[in-house]
């Protein structure tokens, strides 16, 4: 009897956690791999991504919206299975609601939760929880987070979330957070933790933070408690921002805390053999190339001088008459002339334009190469680990990865 529940167990999962990684595309952990590696070693090492690797989907969204999808698309194909039209939230091509991962585990008694480092109605948690015929409607998305029933909520957002809308989640029991010292007192769900006016802030400005990992931890703590089993969303979702910025200094740190997040969560599918983990990106963000320039080269040493963003470098710039010499400091290395004086007018335009030229100077030092501010059209990866990640090897489309996290969610409850 024991060995029969044994194999049950093998094959289908009690817990499920999907992760994305907005924007990351293969360029970004093969980036990652070389970042990480230790020069002093004769071998390159490998990273988690290298280890959990299974397979690979595209991401193409519904015809109308031709080969490159957005977020908003691309999630809704992994929540619901069916392509839609990008900014479509868990709607069809007609805007008609499409059932949901999370609707469906919540149906079937398991507990459900998301984890993010962007606003929690941000579009990859959107289409995970909500239906919207645009992404863009970010009051109206996060007003129906009411009836989800979700038991996590956590990531950034507080703008969106006025005092009535919060009082109303309190008064349906929800626990309302804001700090991250408040995680600790919040032991059962439910909970929505809103930690940041929009974004949670970047990793290379809180090197010690964790934060998408603490949450993480978190979410796994209190979704662990139902008997069932729950499902769970975590989105690295900052990878993607920096990668629209293309700005590979703060996408590495980025991808670093996305890669620690993975390493909690593997930690426990060993310990609860009954969890399966399965990652993916929901599309490729900036065209990154590992190399540019026609040259054979590319120096991540250079991206681990960089002290802070360079939106927080140029913020710095601007405010100090020392200027040139706190850009030396925070970047880890000293422009040439020919630099400094595009800085100069640079900083004379304001914050934006002298960040934009910041990020191209690290891109010049690293030998860093970017096609584009948007998406591109490139296959994602898929790494899984536990009960069913079989299934996810080779390759597939976005709708697939939907179809068999479905395939393995309890039936006849």
């Amino acid at each position: 009897m024991a060995q029969k529940s044994a194999n049950i167990s093998q094959s289908q999962p009690r817990n499920i956690i999907i992760m994305v990684g907005d924007g990351m595309g293969p360029a970004y952990t093969s980036a990652y791999r070389y970042y990480k590696n230790n020069p002093e070693t004769e071998e390159v090492e490998q990273t988690v991504f290298d280890r959990l690797l299974v397979g690979m989907a595209s991401t193409y969204p519904a015809k109308e919206s031709g080969y490159v999808t957005d977020s908003a698309a691309s999630a809704t194909a992994l929540s619901t299975g069916v392509k839609s039209y990008n900014g479509a939230i868990s709607v069809d091509v007609n805007k008609r609601k499409l059932t949901t991962l999370l609707e469906k585990a919540k149906s079937a008694g398991l507990a459900t939760g998301v984890a993010v480092s962007s606003q929690v109605n941000h579009a990859t948690p959107a289409a995970f929880l909500s239906h919207n015929e645009s992404r863009k409607n970010y009051v109206e998305i996060a007003q129906s987070y009411l009836n989800t029933d979700a038991d996590v909520i956590l990531g950034g957002g507080q703008r969106y979330f006025s005092p009535e809308l919060i009082s109303q989640f309190t008064a349906k029991g929800y626990q309302h957070i804001t700090e991250f010292e408040q995680l600790d007192s919040v032991t059962t769900p439910k909970v929505l933790g809103l930690f940041a006016d929009v974004q949670l802030p970047w990793v290379i400005d809180n090197p010690d933070a964790k934060h998408l990992s603490t949450l993480t931890k978190k979410a796994l703590s209190l979704l662990n408690q139902n008997p069932n089993g729950f499902v769970l969303l975590v989105e690295g979702s900052l990878i993607d921002w920096a990668g629209h910025s293309n700005d590979i200094a703060t996408a590495m740190a980025e991808l670093d805390e996305f890669a620690h997040t993975i390493e909690v969560v593997e930690q426990f599918v060993r310990q609860h053999k009954d969890t399966l983990m399965v990652v993916t990106a929901d599309h490729n963000t900036g065209g990154l190339s590992v190399g540019a320039n026609d040259e054979y080269a590319w120096n991540p040493e250079v991206l681990h001088r960089v002290k802070a963003s360079p939106e927080a470098i140029a913020a710095q710039a601007i405010a100090s008459e020392e200027w040139q010499k706190i850009v030396t400091d925070l970047l880890g290395f000293e422009p040439n002339i020919q630099q400094f004086s595009q800085l100069t007018n640079a900083r004379m335009q304001g914050n934006k334009t002298l960040a934009i030229a910041l990020r191209k100077i690290i891109d010049t030092y690293s030998n860093t190469g970017w096609t584009t501010l948007g998406h591109t059209g490139e296959d994602v990866q898929v790494f899984a680990t536990g009960p069913g990640a079989k299934l996810f090897s080779g390759h597939q489309d976005n709708t697939d990865i939907a179809n068999k996290i479905f395939s393995l969610l309890p039936k006849n409850q």
